[in-house]
C-alpha cells in the first residue's frame, strides 16, 4: 500500500506541502483520498484544463471542501455560479475593476503604504503583515465596497476569525461562523443603507443594476444576493494580498540577493509579484463537483464527484516550469494558475497586482535590507487559503531611507 497521503486539513502537510504535491504529481496525477471523498488533480496541466471547463467542473456546488455538497448557485455568490447567471454578474462587478479605475486607485494604495510603513521607520521591530500586509488591502478592499473608515477595523478582524479552522470541521465551526455571520448582518445593513443613499462603491453599483430574471426580462439584485457577493470580495480581496506579502516578506529574506536587485531595479517588482504568486499560492486549494463521468491518467473519476484543483501544485510542475523549486523574482513565465483560468478567473487579480507593487515598491524604498525573528512568525491554516498571520522582521544595517 502507498505511503502516499494528502488532505487540505493535515496542518503538518500543511506546513511544507511541497514535497507531497510533488510526489501526487509525480505518482498519482489523480488521487483519491476516501476518507473525506474527495479526488485531487496535482499537474499543471490539469488544473488549467479543469478550470477552463465549467460544463464539467462545476462551481455550483461549492469550492471549499468542507462546504461542499448542496447547490449554492442561488445564494449570490458569484464564486458558486456557472453561466449563464454568473457571466450576468460577472459583467457588473467588473466595472469596479477596469484598468481606469486601478489607475485612480493606485495613488490611494501608494498614500496608504506611506502612511503605515513612515511610523515603522524608527522601530526596531514590527510585525510586517498585521501593521502592514494586512491593513493594506483590507482598507482598499473597504474602500471599494462602500465601508465607512470607522467600521473597517472590526470587520477586518471579523474576516481574520472566518477563517478559523478547527479540526475535521475546518471552517464550519462556531468560531468561523459567527464571524461570518456578524459580517454578513454589517454588510446587510450597509446594503440598505446604500439603496436610500447611494454613493461611489460597489455596493452602490450593484443596488442600481439590473440582471436579467428566469422569464428574461429585467429586475433589480436583492439584498441578499449582494451582501452575499460584497461578502466573498471582502474576505477574497482582504485575504490573497495579505498572504501575499506575507510571503514576500519571508521569501526575500531568504534570497537577500534577490530583494537588493528589487531595490536596485524596481521596475522588476512587478514580475516578482508574479513569481511570488506562482511559488506560494495564496489560495492553493480549489473546489469543484463533477457534473459528468471523467477519464484522466488511466483514472475514472464519477460523476457529482468533490474534485479539488492544487493551484499550490500547479505552480511548481516541473512539466510547466524549468526548475520549479527556485524562488526567481527574474523568472519568465506566460502564466500561472494563482489567479484561476476562464469565467473564475479572480476578478480582483488588478487590484491584488496593483496592491502587491506598490506594497513592495514602498516597502523596499524604506527597508531595502531585514531578517525575520521566527519567534514572531505565525501561519493560518485553512482547506482552501495558505500563509501567514504573522511575520516580525526586524531591520538591519543600511535598512532605513
Amino acid at each position: 500500500m502507498s505511503d502516499l497521503y494528502w488532505d487540505p486539513f493535515d496542518e503538518a502537510i500543511d506546513a511544507d506541502p511541497h514535497g507531497t504535491w510533488r510526489r501526487l504529481r509525480d505518482e498519482a496525477p489523480v488521487y483519491r483520498n476516501d476518507r473525506y471523498d474527495f479526488w485531487a488533480l496535482s499537474r499543471f496541466a490539469d488544473v488549467e484544463r479543469a478550470s477552463r471547463d465549467p460544463a464539467t467542473f462545476s462551481s455550483s456546488r461549492g469550492t471549499v471542501l468542507e462546504m461542499m455538497g448542496g447547490d449554492l448557485s442561488a445564494t449570490g455568490q458569484i464564486i458558486f455560479m456557472d453561466p449563464p447567471e454568473h457571466t450576468h454578474l460577472r459583467a457588473l462587478v467588473s466595472r469596479a475593476f477596469t484598468p481606469r479605475q486601478m489607475a485612480k486607485m493606485e495613488t490611494h494604495v501608494r498614500t496608504l503604504c506611506a502612511e503605515l510603513l513612515d511610523p515603522l521607520v524608527a522601530v526596531d521591530r514590527f510585525d510586517y503583515v498585521q501593521d502592514f500586509a494586512a491593513q493594506v488591502p483590507s482598507r482598499m478592499i473597504s474602500q471599494l465596497v462602500g465601508v465607512p473608515e470607522a467600521d473597517r477595523e472590526e470587520q477586518r478582524h471579523n474576516i481574520d476569525e472566518m477563517f478559523h479552522l478547527e479540526p475535521d470541521v475546518g471552517m464550519l465551526n462556531d468560531r468561523a461562523l459567527n464571524a461570518q455571520f456578524r459580517l454578513h448582518d454589517y454588510l446587510s445593513g450597509l446594503v440598505e443603507r446604500r439603496r436610500a443613499e447611494p454613493a461611489d462603491d460597489l455596493v452602490s453599483i450593484l443596488c442600481e443594476a439590473e440582471v436579467v430574471d428566469e422569464d428574461g426580462g429585467p429586475r433589480r439584485l436583492s439584498t441578499l444576493e449582494i451582501t452575499n457577493f460584497a461578502l466573498l470580495l471582502y474576505g477574497a480581496g482582504t485575504e490573497t494580498v495579505m498572504r501575499l506579502l506575507g510571503n514576500a516578506a519571508v521569501l526575500l529574506a531568504r534570497h537577500p540577493d534577490q530583494r537588493a536587485d528589487l531595490v536596485a531595479n524596481p521596475d522588476v517588482i512587478p514580475n516578482a509579484v508574479e513569481e511570488l504568486l506562482r511559488y506560494e499560492a495564496p489560495s492553493p486549494v480549489q473546489g469543484r463537483w463533477t457534473t459528468t463521468e471523467v477519464e484522466l491518467h488511466g483514472t475514472t473519476i464519477p460523476v457529482d464527484s468533490k474534485v479539488l484543483l492544487l493551484t499550490g501544485s500547479a505552480g511548481r510542475d516541473e512539466r510547466e516550469y524549468p526548475d520549479a523549486d527556485r524562488f526567481d523574482v527574474r523568472r519568465q513565465m506566460k502564466h500561472h494558475a494563482s489567479f484561476g483560468y476562464g469565467i473564475h478567473f479572480c476578478v480582483g487579480a488588478a487590484l491584488a497586482r496593483l496592491e502587491g507593487k506598490v506594497a513592495l515598491e514602498e516597502t523596499l524604498a524604506r527597508f531595502p535590507n531585514w531578517q525575520v525573528d521566527p519567534a514572531g512568525v505565525t501561519r493560518q491554516h485553512t482547506s482552501t487559503v495558505r500563509g501567514y498571520s504573522s511575520v516580525a522582521i526586524v531591520p538591519t544595517a543600511g535598512a532605513r531611507s
